[in-house]
């Protein structure tokens, strides 16, 4: 309800602007500069008062969209994301120039009329009747600061911004009745602060700070005289005078505003002159926008904040809640992201693999015992060209990844060989493992319902030399596939499933490893490196498994005040006792010294990992770890087309991809460079008595091991061993020290073609 006077009827200001917006809305209707009939909005001119009065009293005025910052860990800046391109400063960092520029050529007596300017409503409306058609228009500079208003409330919305600047006479009243509240709420120096900081510059710029920085690479309260001339001249239409695109049209239109400021006296005939004769000066800064921006090959971890934003409820209920917040922007967005480790991972990648091989890399490191990312990278560019993609290799298609992730090959043994621990099976456990043996007739499920070899499949080992019985130690090191199918057989698939749970391990496309045994042993199931990063962090930190957590913290700017956001916080639970992660850290801490990961051993530092190559080497894997970092890297094609034999990957040929010399050496560069400097702790490693099969025979090391992926040969398993075969980690009757580990591809196939 209007505010009634003290005597029951209006006050003088609002019966004044009463009059003034029924006589406004007459001349403008009059002068043809609003729109041609007053029935548009079904309203009578009798009843354009009540309707004038019947307008919500206050304008709501949304927070001005600006730029979101990603910061790394350490405060640098990785990338600006936005929807509009600004940076909202005070009145006191705006040039004067720009101040007197944008206030002669807009609104000349803004500073002398109220909300409407009745001598400019005349003046429209005789050149108009002269002209025969809307040759100026009579809006004051607080009217346009409304109309920006409603425009920016509308955001990308083309129906609401249509809207919000449709020539109708319902939106000359809204106007007209919120620019008086305007005027009475702010006064003239806010008014003129909001309307330079809200209005549309040209060149993807919305303020005059974006705008300075954008064609001047100078912040807004450096401006000269002409260039806050250009600047002002802009805005009338800000295609047309585009300095960029149209440099005359742009000079031309800049001299206009120097006359207008002359003629009103802001500035004398001869300063007005003197900045007529200088250049444009330009100075353009591209527009920089969005996470193909960002420094040391981050675009996909930018990307993955982006998604993590968007998904997680604790930015909002609803993705439309989300979202909103999201293109509002101000942000300013910590990450967990180390800039050394970023850059070591790059670096490594870059050595390894060109953008331009049949084959891409990805890797991501992160920290045990907190789930922090601290890196996150690809071989292949982000961006939509030529040997560049938009999918980030390293996580799961929700946040942006392949559909299905890539077969983890022997990487996921030590996920079983944890569940059989955690049941109270020795680290010395035996099983008779013979070269080749059918899958057990029936493995129990957690449902209950067993797993049946209806099918009588069978498996074997890479050579057949590899014959048991093995115990776990010497098992792990050979990577024998009967050993490890014989003792989920003993255990059951439940106990595999309740760990790699325990460890977040899911498939790409988010679905559990489904209950089979080519999955539950030989890594057949499609996952990500941030999942194999994550999962491996958890032997390194003692059984603690953290979720993967990239934001540390989130300052959003809002009418110039600044508030904390809530984030998403890592979780962390134990999945395994500390007596479990020490063994399966003994069983694992030998490779990199001496066996088939030996090419990605570090110096210097307990360490430990996994190698693995899956079925027709379509990948290759090393998943390793020391007690203070976790990292996992994939080498392949996503669309899982290419076989990784006879081809050059880095500029160097390789007969077979394995999983040491490949992926290995990128990983051990990636955590040598990200470590440096770092402390080097120990793991807590046990005594594991030599096992009753110890092969006395050649070593001959990851590369002298044969083929690894054509075991079974047609006797193949489900969807995939056939063909293919389990791909056991040939080991081919080598001669092996009791500290190593195997890990060359068994995969089973079931992973074909899933990219």
């Amino acid at each position: 309800m209007p505010k009634k006077s003290s005597g029951g009827g209006l006050t003088a200001t609002q019966q004044a602007a009463k009059f003034l917006g029924v006589s406004v809305l007459a001349g403008a209707v009059l002068a043809g500069i609003a729109l041609p009939a007053v029935g548009a909005l079904g309203l009578a001119a009798k009843g354009s008062v009540e309707s004038f009065d019947e307008l919500p009293a206050n304008l709501k005025t949304p927070p001005l969209s600006q730029r979101t910052t990603i910061l790394d860990a350490e405060g640098d800046q990785i990338a600006t994301v936005y929807s509009r391109d600004r940076t909202v400063v005070d009145l006191k960092n705006i040039s004067p120039y720009l101040q007197k520029a944008i206030v002669a050529i807009e609104d000349s007596r803004f500073y002398q009329h109220g909300a409407v300017d009745l001598k400019g409503v005349l003046r429209a409306l005789n050149k108009n009747a002269q002209s025969g058609g809307v040759s100026e228009g009579a809006s004051t500079l607080t009217q346009q600061y409304v109309k920006n208003v409603f425009v920016e409330e509308a955001g990308d919305d083309p129906t609401k911004v249509a809207q919000a600047t449709q020539q109708t006479i319902g939106r000359k009243i809204r106007e007209l009745k919120y620019a008086i509240q305007v005027e009475e709420e702010l006064g003239k120096k806010k008014i003129l602060e909001n309307y330079l900081n809200i209005t549309f510059f040209g060149q993807q710029a919305y303020g005059v700070e974006a705008a300075s920085q954008r064609y001047f690479s100078k912040h807004a309260k450096e401006l000269t005289l002409p260039e806050s001339a250009m600047l002002a001249g802009i805005v009338q239409s800000p295609s047309r005078y585009d300095p960029v695109n149209d440099e005359a049209e742009a000079v031309k239109r800049r001299n206009v505003v120097l006359e207008r400021m002359a003629e009103v006296g802001d500035v004398s005939r001869a300063e007005a002159d003197e900045a007529k004769r200088a250049p444009l000066g330009l100075k353009v800064t591209q527009p920089k926008n969005g996470c193909i921006t960002a420094v040391q090959g981050a675009s996909f971890f930018c990307k993955y904040v982006e998604r993590v934003f968007l998904s997680d409820p604790v930015f909002g209920k609803t993705k439309e809640e989300r979202a909103k917040v999201w293109n509002r922007g101000g942000l300013t967005i910590r990450t967990t992201l180390e800039p050394q480790a970023q850059a070591s991972v790059q670096d490594s990648l870059k050595d390894h693999v060109y953008k331009s091989d049949k084959v891409a890399a990805a890797a991501t490191l992160v920290e045990p015992g907190t789930g922090k990312i601290l890196a996150m990278g690809q071989s292949k560019p982000y961006g939509y060209g030529k040997n560049e993609t938009e999918y980030n290799f390293s996580v799961n298609a929700a946040m942006g990844g392949s559909n299905f992730g890539f077969p983890t090959g022997s990487t996921f043994k030590p996920f079983v060989a944890a569940a059989a621990l955690e049941q109270g099976k020795p680290p010395t456990q035996s099983y008779p493992a013979p070269y080749q043996m059918p899958y057990p007739q029936q493995v129990q499920t957690c449902s209950g319902k067993p797993w049946v070899n209806t099918n009588n499949e069978t498996l074997e080992n890479e050579a057949e030399s590899e014959v048991g019985p093995f115990a776990l130690k010497e098992a792990m090191e050979l990577s024998v596939n009967t050993y490890f199918v014989e003792m989920l057989g003993d255990i059951g698939m439940c106990p595999v499933v309740k760990m790699t749970d325990a460890l977040g391990v899911v498939q790409g496309n988010g679905d559990k490893v489904p209950e089979v045994p080519s999955s539950m042993t030989l890594g057949s199931t499609g996952l990500s490196p941030l999942t194999m990063a994550s999962a491996y962090a958890a032997f390194a930190s003692r059984g603690m498994y953290c979720t993967p957590v990239a934001i540390e913290s989130i300052t959003q700017t809002v009418g110039g005040s600044k508030k904390s956001l809530e984030v998403p916080k890592s979780t962390c639970s134990r999945a395994m006792s500390e007596k479990t992660a020490d063994s399966v850290n003994t069983l694992l801490s030998g490779v990199t010294d001496s066996g088939t990961g030996k090419q990605a051993g570090l110096s210097g530092r307990a360490n430990a990992g996994k190698t693995g190559t899956t079925d027709e080497r379509k990948n290759a894997w090393f998943v390793g770890y020391t007690p203070n970092l976790s990292g996992a890297v994939w080498v392949g094609s996503a669309s899982q087309k290419v076989k990784m034999t006879n081809i050059s990957i880095g500029g160097t040929y390789h007969a077979q991809v394995y999983g040491g010399d490949t992926p290995g050496p990128i990983w051990r560069d990636a955590m040598t460079g990200a470590l440096e400097g770092k402390e080097a702790p120990s793991f807590n490693l046990i005594s594991i008595p030599s096992g009753e099969k110890d092969p006395k025979e050649d070593d001959r090391g990851d590369n002298g091991r044969g083929n690894d992926d054509g075991n079974n040969g047609d006797s193949g398993f489900i969807g995939g061993l056939i063909d293919g075969g389990t791909t056991g980690d040939a080991s081919g009757g080598i001669t092996l020290p009791d500290n190593l580990f195997q890990g060359q591809g068994n995969g089973s196939g079931g992973g074909r073609g899933r990219g």
